[in-house]
């Protein structure tokens, strides 16, 4: 990288997701801003973090994933039963193309989509 240049804020697209997901249920009203940095605040202090923090925006999603379970927007039985069903269609899509949620060879037609 060239002097004077700053690296990236986000070092991968999920990142600035999940920063940006965080803004807009702030602003939805889902949560204050205390509430949001007192449960980022908490993962980040969890034993085991990086001392460098390039684990940040892991913490960043552990702590976003608890608020919406202690909100109840979204349990975490919900959350991983997403996240097998998204790596299954990311195992199951050819190189090149889209990742898309229809892809997983596990969903039932009429199951979850805007069809369902």
């Amino acid at each position: 990288m060239p002097a004077g240049v700053d690296a990236p804020v986000f070092a991968e697209p999920w990142q600035a997701e999940a920063f940006a997901m965080t803004v807009a249920l702030h602003d939805k009203g889902l949560f204050s801003w205390s509430e949001w940095a007192d449960a980022l605040s908490a993962e980040v202090k969890k034993p085991g973090a990086a001392s460098d923090g390039h684990d940040y925006y892991e913490h960043w999603l552990a702590a976003l994933e608890k608020l919406l379970s202690a909100k109840g927007v979204a349990g975490k039985s919900d959350v991983d039963t997403l996240a097998a069903a998204w790596e299954r269609a990311a195992h199951a899509t050819p190189h090149g193309k889209p990742i898309l949620l229809e892809n997983d060879p596990s969903r039932t037609e009429g199951r979850g989509g805007p069809t369902g």
